[in-house]
């Protein structure tokens, strides 16, 4: 059963405008570990090192040029290195944990099993919201996880994952490789010890599993919800008591009561944790992650001892993993979604205009605050509005359009 938000049947239909994007087929996720007040950065050390530190971040999701090209075609014959890797996903996020056996096998061959990463699932060294921290003390080289895990240690690491009515995925590749926010997003990292690229990017998220309907804003007061990140903060302005979790905690604690709702990423990995078994009522759209990246954090000392050859090596993956994840859920959700609907009895629902409404309203007077606040959350907040203002109404207009009149017309299996 399909459901509108005013609770009326809808069959499973592309042509139904407001199901369009879901019902198409497919056009070719933590806690605040420390408090704000620990860390200052003055605006102009800030902008320094952002500047310069342009020239790796550029290349985080791009990788390197020639000689790149010639080390990996090549071979690489160079020192032993072994890493260790700690990942915020557990194995059963197939897609998001792939990333990382696939780093290890790309950097492996490309050094001729010189250089080993092994990876460690959430639990195993720390659990899945300390990934920064591991890193931060040398427990592990690097780590896979998203910046927004982080914003306890300061507030605009979320602009390195996604904030609502951010950017779609391939916006938020582009600002952080082409538009100067990856620049701007190490030079916070740096404080920390750490450099990152982006290695993964989820799609567009859904709005999250809830055990009952939720109409308007007076369903959410009180409302125990698992929802990091910016989009919690605002949620909690909405009247939901919010909760911060890993993916291994969230299934026991949507099963056992302590929580009522839940959101994670998407269709697959929704359904692979198996929240439909004591949720159904699943909604959309995500609008607090419209395009999530996860990042390839490393500590930048053991980043300086690797020779060159491997440092290309490492950002080549991650140019290539980037797209590989993308790639994996635009052609798993679609078939995840009929699932969930069509077997397993979910009820699929629209966030009402009313719950959008005051959503949009509340999160740009989050970010403007801030902004306001905080010098270097306003620089950040000023590069991504300023590609925002560039980007949307292009998307709005030309794809957009072609959106709007070919998604009715093509017809669901």
């Amino acid at each position: 059963m399909l459901e509108d938000p005013t609770n009326g049947a809808l069959a499973l239909d592309c042509r139904q405008p407001s199901h369009q994007l879901l019902h198409c087929p497919p056009i070719p996720e933590g806690g605040r570990t420390q408090d704000r007040g620990e860390m200052t950065i003055k605006r102009r050390d800030f902008l320094k090192k952002a500047g310069a530190g342009a020239g790796l971040a550029t290349l985080g999701a791009c990788g390197g040029g020639e000689d790149t090209a010639a080390a990996v075609d090549g071979g690489v014959s160079g020192p032993r290195v072994e890493w260790r890797l700690a990942t915020s996903y557990p194995p059963s996020v197939d897609i998001l944990y792939g990333a990382t056996d696939r780093l290890a096998e790309q950097v492996s061959a490309a050094t001729g099993g010189n250089f080993t990463i092994r990876v460690y699932a959430p639990g195993e060294i720390v659990p899945a919201l300390q990934v920064m921290d591991s890193v931060m003390q040398g427990t592990t080289q690097c780590g896979f996880s998203p910046g927004y895990y982080y914003t306890g240690k300061h507030p605009a690491l979320a602009f390195d994952t996604t904030v609502p009515f951010g950017f779609d995925p391939r916006q938020q590749v582009s600002w952080l490789t082409r538009g100067g926010g990856l620049e701007l997003i190490n030079s916070i990292y740096a404080d920390f010890g750490i450099i990152s690229f982006p290695m993964g990017n989820t799609a567009g998220q859904m709005g999250g599993w809830f055990r009952e309907p939720v109409g308007g804003l007076s369903d959410l007061t009180g409302l125990r919800m698992r929802i990091p990140g910016i989009g919690g903060e605002i949620m909690s302005r909405l009247g939901v008591t919010v909760q911060v979790l890993g993916a291994p905690e969230i299934y026991p604690a949507l099963e056992r009561g302590a929580i009522d709702a839940t959101e994670w990423v998407g269709p697959h990995d929704d359904e692979k944790l198996g929240f439909h078994q004591v949720a159904k009522h699943y909604y959309y759209p995500g609008w607090w992650e419209p395009g999530s990246t996860a990042s390839l954090m490393i500590r930048r000392e053991a980043w300086d001892e690797l020779p060159t050859a491997y440092q290309e090596i490492l950002k080549t993956a991650c140019g290539d993993i980037l797209s590989w994840t993308l790639a994996g859920y635009d052609e798993a959700n679609p078939a995840a979604l009929q699932r969930l609907i069509q077997d397993h009895g979910v009820t699929l629902h629209e966030f009402s205009s009313e719950i959008m409404e005051a959503a949009w309203r509340e999160s740009n007077a989050y970010l403007e605050e801030q902004a306001a606040a905080d010098p270097v959350f306003r620089t950040v907040f000023e590069s991504f509005s300023a590609f925002r203002n560039q980007a949307f109404p292009y998307s709005a207009g030309n794809e957009g359009s072609y959106a709007r009149f070919t998604f009715p017309k093509i017809e669901t299996g």
